[in-house]
């Protein structure tokens, strides 16, 4: 389950000795073609596609990434693109860009040597980082939503001590990148405009944090110790978040949790990778949502989807949590410990899921019929991911 394509490479094995590099052209006038097929009746607005760094190796014989240009086949206008590295081995791993696809649309674009347009902040949608003078916080955000999550400085801070793994929300209403503004100004419990931190986590699951289940018991960790960056803009964030072992029902359990989080989305994805310390058995998890008395519920296992709706303190509007995981692994809902949770397997200690929010006053979102509608959709565009063709431009 994710947010990846399928991906064909046609045509590309007949440069395997014959290269661009080994023709003396380092990339020169050669490109590649870029087909993504929707392959769904559904519109795919903001839809990320990864070009694997091997394919462009072989058709361009560029080993850096940086120096690839993507063009729009339709129009031919330049793209931006992210040089994504998955392990941090200092290596491109593939080319992301993003596209707006109509429901069933079949378009292309073309990537060859070149030196792309240089960045400003302005271009940059999504972004994140270690917030050591807040004690500790990983906040992150794109040009939709704000969420952090929390270190392990604050679990002994004199003033309020928290130990929760629950995801923070915050709101905002515009798609400029606030996280560094807001912590510089330390005033961001108030909206002056732009959006505020209206959501209490407390110590819950907050908007989508997760746990192991074992014996009827909602056991999570404590705060994330180490946090390291894969990914930081323009169009994509992502972090891995390391917790010390904690016992769980008997067993000694440690995580890593990777959250990945794309520009134009309201949800994060989020991979957990569990590993038991002892004789290995099979694993549940629950990801969940902090209850609210005067929350509006929806879960359906067919989908995968567990939803909420709540008022936000002092007339601020309504905020919108969700996860979605892969139905097909789907135990039950339920409740504990102040949360509404949705019960998952974890096969091979190591589950995958969607969990983000919508606030109605951004606009993108605005009551919670639409909410229901882009979970819909998500949840289709999960299990029918694009296609994508790599070809030898002819």
């Amino acid at each position: 389950m994710g947010r990846g394509v399928r991906v064909r490479l046609w045509g590309l094995g007949l440069l395997g000795g014959l290269s661009a590099a080994g023709l003396g052209l380092d990339g020169a006038g050669v490109a590649i073609r870029v087909t993504v097929r929707n392959p769904i009746a559904l519109a795919r607005p903001a839809e990320s596609v990864t070009i694997p760094a091997d394919a462009i190796r072989a058709a361009l014989g560029l080993d850096d990434l940086r120096r690839v240009t993507v063009r729009d086949g339709a129009g031919g206008q330049e793209l931006i693109a992210q040089v994504i590295d998955d392990n941090d081995d200092g290596r491109a791993d593939a080319l992301l860009v993003q596209v707006d696809l109509a429901a069933g649309e079949t378009r292309t674009m073309t990537a060859g040597a070149g030196e792309p347009r240089v960045l400003t902040v302005r271009d940059f949608r999504a972004y994140g980082r270690f917030v050591r003078e807040r004690r500790d916080d990983f906040a992150w955000e794109n040009d939709r939503v704000a969420h952090r999550m929390y270190g392990a400085a604050l679990e002994t801070w004199v003033r309020e001590p928290l130990t929760s793994s629950g995801i923070d929300a915050w709101v905002k209403r515009t798609p400029r990148l606030v996280v560094n503004e807001w912590y510089m100004v330390d005033d961001y419990h108030r909206d002056t405009g732009e959006g505020a931190d209206l959501y209490s986590v407390g110590r819950t699951r907050g908007c989508g944090g997760n746990g192991i289940w074992a014996g009827g018991r909602l056991l999570p960790s404590a705060n994330f110790r180490d946090s390291r960056v894969l990914a930081n803009g323009p169009l994509r964030v992502s972090v891995e978040l390391t917790y010390a072992p904690w016992d769980a029902s008997g067993l000694t359990v440690s995580e890593v949790k990777r959250i990945t989080l794309d520009a134009g989305h309201q949800l994060n994805r989020i991979e957990s990778r569990y590993t038991v310390h002892a004789a290995p058995r099979e694993l549940q998890h629950a990801a969940g949502i902090r209850k609210n008395p005067a929350s509006s519920v929806s879960t359906s296992a067919a989908r995968g989807i567990l939803r909420t709706w709540e008022p936000l303190k002092d007339g601020a509007g309504s905020l919108g949590c969700a996860v979605i995981l892969d139905p097909a692994q789907v135990v039950n809902f339920t409740e504990a410990d102040g949360n509404t949770l949705v019960v998952g397997r974890v096969p091979d200690g190591r589950v995958t899921y969607l969990a983000g929010s919508a606030w109605d006053r951004a606009g993108h979102v605005p009551t919670v019929d639409a909410w229901d509608r882009y979970l819909a959709e998500w949840s289709q565009r999960l299990t029918n991911p694009v296609e994508v063709r790599v070809a030898a431009q002819p």
